[in-house]
């Protein structure tokens, strides 16, 4: 079996690996971190769409390349290799795939063309302070008229602040959970920038008497829960392929840096001990590239990918965790520099390390699934 990507997939994977270096530059990136607001770059985001990698599995009727999944993840990867500061994971994955499988046309209309082109950045809010997610507790929407009023509070929402567009899911009664999507500067959201380990934008929302219109509803007012898990899972699949780049980068700096720094007169490559450690942080990147991309091919097939992902998100923070310790290590005194590339690609995993639930909590959703099975 071929298990290599197709000539087109590698194409796609080769131009938005090119732009996305070009566009991140270490002085370029201390520009846009020294900036006051959110860690982002209009520019890059700019050049990234227009070269349609924001488009990828939007349909072409709607201005898209009609690809699958697969496809964005692998440009995901190439977003960790370069910890590029723009919102592609969040409009992509959490905004435009739940909009091509739930919205309906008007919908689809309204926001796809507009995200393709970079004209609208879309997320997701997920998370809530009491950690619920498929069923919210905090936040709760109740008819008002035509339409809806939402209560409640989003913690950790990715991209919020330079979002167009928040899909938020909310308890509609009798346990039943609905998505709406929020203009989040609608009357009654305040939007609050948190302070995060990569310096990623993220921010709290409170939602006060929020009204939506009833065509703001994704889907029907009982399929939220299923909607919200359907957003989730392919999120999680996303962060551990964003997971792999992260470790690719990481792991290439450090086989630069060990070839080139000498001790003794010999270059520390050539020591044994770095060599163990250099090797077993290739092995981790493997098996989270194997894992990553096992779940990212499910999932674009079609296929049940429930314990797959779960797998690759639960390697990716393991393993990934190992990976940039083990570069930091080896690095030696640079490796603590802030100013130093390798710093962005740890503080970037550790992040991802909790991001959407850590290892523990994905071994306890893989642990259910394979009881369930067994009943």
């Amino acid at each position: 079996m071929n298990f290599s990507y197709n000539d087109e997939q590698q194409s796609i994977i080769d131009l938005a690996f090119q732009i996305l270096r070009d566009g991140t530059s270490q002085e370029r990136l201390r520009e846009i971190e020294a900036q006051d607001g959110p860690r982002f770059d209009r520019e890059l985001w700019s050049q990234v769409a227009e070269a349609g990698l924001l488009g990828i599995a939007v349909p072409e009727e709607q201005g898209g390349a009609g690809l699958g999944f697969l496809e964005v993840a692998a440009v995901i990867e190439q977003l960790g290799r370069t910890v590029a500061p723009i919102p592609l994971l969040e409009t992509t994955v959490l905004g435009i795939l739940p909009l091509i499988e739930f919205g309906n046309a008007e919908q689809q209309e309204s926001w796809l063309p507009a995200a393709a082109r970079g004209e609208a950045i879309l997320t997701t809010a997920l998370n809530e302070s009491t950690g619920a997610t498929l069923y919210p507790t905090e936040t709760v929407a109740a008819p008002d008229g035509d339409g809806w009023r939402i209560i409640g509070t989003k913690s950790c929402v990715p991209a919020a602040e330079i979002a167009d567009l928040v899909l938020v899911p909310a308890s509609t009664g009798s346990g039943k959970v609905g998505v709406f999507l929020v203009d989040p500067k609608a009357d009654g959201v305040t939007l609050t920038p948190l302070v995060t380990t990569s310096g990623q934008p993220e921010a709290r929302i409170d939602l006060l008497h929020v009204t939506v219109a009833a065509d703001a509803l994704l889907g029907g007012s009982d399929q939220g829960a299923a909607i919200t898990e359907w957003i989730s899972e392919r999120a999680n699949a996303a962060l551990a392929n964003l997971s792999l780049g992260v470790c690719e980068a990481a792991l290439e700096l450090t086989k630069e840096y060990a070839k080139t720094r000498k001790q003794f007169d010999q270059p520390i490559a050539m020591f044994q001990a770095v060599g163990h450690r250099a090797a077993d942080a290739y092995i981790d990147t493997e098996g989270v590239r194997l894992t990553a991309l096992q779940a990212a091919w499910r999932i674009s097939e079609g296929l049940p990918a429930t314990k797959e992902v779960a797998v690759a998100k639960h390697w990716a923070c393991e393993a990934g965790s190992r990976v940039v310790h083990a570069a930091i290590h080896l690095h030696g005194g640079i490796g603590v520099d802030k100013e130093y590339p390798l710093h962005r690609y740890f503080t970037y995993a550790r992040q991802l390390e909790l991001t959407l639930g850590g290892s523990t909590q994905q071994l306890l959703k893989l642990g259910a699934v394979l009881a369930n099975e067994a009943a």
